[in-house]
Order: C-alpha cells, then structure tokens, then sequence
C-alpha cells in the first residue's frame, strides 16, 4: 500500500470528517424526528417544517437575516472589490499601510470587540439600532473578506490584457468592464458568497448592533435555544445547512463552467 494512505492517515482522515460533519448529520436526521423530545426518536415525520414555517416569530427572524445577508453581501462585495483594485493596482500612495491595516483588520479583530465598537459608534452618533445597524455592522467585518479572496486573484491577473484593449482605444471604464471585470467575475462571486454565507452565520456582532425588531434568525436560534433544543430548531438549522449548501454548489457548478468556457476559448484562439 502507498505509504501516503497508509492505515494511519485513512483513520485520521475518518475520524476528522466524523468529527466536524457527524453533529450536522444528527442535527437534520432529528430534524425529521416525529418525537418532541430531540434526544430520542420516534420515527420519521415532516411536521417540525410545517411548523416552523406557522412560527411567526423565527420566520420574522429568518426574513431580517436574509434582507440583511443579500444587502450587507452586495455592499461589501461592491466595497471590498474597490479595496482589492487600490491596493493591487496603486502600491504607491500617501497611507497605504494605514488603509491596509483598516481593510484588513476585521479579519483578526475578536468579534466582540468589533460588535462593542460598533454599538459606541452607533450611540456616539445617536444612531438607533436595527436593521441598518446591522446591515452597517455586517458590512464592516464581511468586506475585508471579499478584499482578500479579490486580491488573491487580481495579482494574478495578468495587465497585459488591458493594455492590449487601451492600446486598441478602450477607455479605462470601458477596459474594466470588458476586459478586468469578467476575469475577476469568478472571485468577486466567490466573495459575495463568503460575505452572505457570514452574515448568514453572525451571532456576536449583530447581538450587539440589533434592536427591536430586527432580530436575526441566529439571535432567535440562541435565545431559545437557552430554553432548550426543540425540533423546530433542528428544522431551522437544517434548512440554514440547505440554504448554504446550495450556494456552494452553485459557486462551484459557475466556476467550473466558466473554467471550460476559458480553456474552449484558449483553444479556439490558438486555431485561429
């Protein structure tokens, strides 16, 4: 046997995937549990989903957490690209490291350190907090994400393209339109999928810059989750898991295509 899969290394590979995936597979296999005690099964039932989806309150918290997930995701990808391109394209300026160092340091900052910022802020300006705090909170730690995975790309990029576009009579919008922005299409999707996928997932943050009526459906989860674990909640997760899942393959079924687009049109190029 090749000593890259000896019986040591399978056992380990085994006994991490158990270790990170066994507690979901429970979570959405007691999310079709007829029984109303989560520990112990009763056969199976659809009826937590049915009753999950008549929970006003949870489906009130899983509505602000989707409006704020799609706007905060569009946002930071939007502010995050910009950041990528500065950085990338202008090594030379006047307090670069300053706005690296603001970019970059939501990725190490402790999240409840940047959720008490964020609450001082918001009162410092006497701004009542809700959905657009949290919308603005979520903005702020997802954009260094999006920064990051758009950069890595964008340093790969190779200029010559665009010079061959302007030196053709492209303007620079044009050239970034045409020429920049489908090649980076790939990693800017990527990130906004990174950004929804933490905004989907937050806890900390929004505990501290939400209000009264703007719960989200983690803070939901948690606060009765203190009051016990019930089958709606598993539902919850499980649908949360879907939601995600489908967005990764998604992200992945687009990249792959567009990958095979790229190389049949290398290979039309080098025919012609």
């Amino acid at each position: 046997m090749n000593s890259g899969w000896s019986r040591f290394n399978i056992s380990s590979i085994v006994l991490g995937f158990a270790f990170l995936y066994l507690p979901i597979v429970l979570l959405i296999i007691f999310s079709f549990n007829e029984s109303k005690l989560v520990t112990v099964w009763g056969g199976f039932s659809t009826k937590w989903y049915g009753s999950l989806f008549n929970n006003q309150g949870l489906m009130d918290a899983a509505w602000v957490t989707a409006r704020v997930g799609v706007i905060s995701a569009t946002v930071a990808t939007v502010l995050g690209t910009m950041a990528a391109l500065t950085l990338t394209r202008y090594t030379r300026f006047r307090g670069r490291i300053l706005f690296s160092g603001m970019v970059f340091a939501p990725l190490v900052m402790p999240e409840v350190v940047t959720g008490l910022s964020l609450l001082l802020l918001f009162v410092a300006i006497g701004l009542d907090r809700g959905f657009l705090t949290v919308t603005l909170a979520h903005i702020t730690f997802s954009m260094c994400f999006v920064a990051v995975v758009v950069q890595s790309r964008l340093v790969s990029f190779d200029r010559s393209l665009e010079e061959a576009a302007m030196d053709l009579g492209a303007p620079p919008v044009k050239t970034f339109f045409q020429i920049t922005l489908p090649v980076i299409a790939p990693a800017i999707v990527s990130g906004w999928m990174l950004a929804f996928t933490l905004s989907l997932d937050d806890l900390v943050i929004a505990s501290f810059a939400s209000g009264p009526g703007a719960t989200t459906l983690p803070m939901k989860i948690y606060s009765q989750v203190r009051l016990g674990v019930t089958p709606e909640i598993n539902a919850a997760c499980t649908l949360m898991i879907g939601v995600v899942a489908v967005g990764v393959i998604a992200a992945s079924l687009i990249n792959k295509r567009r990958e095979i687009q790229r190389q049949r049109d290398e290979q039309a190029a080098q025919r012609a």
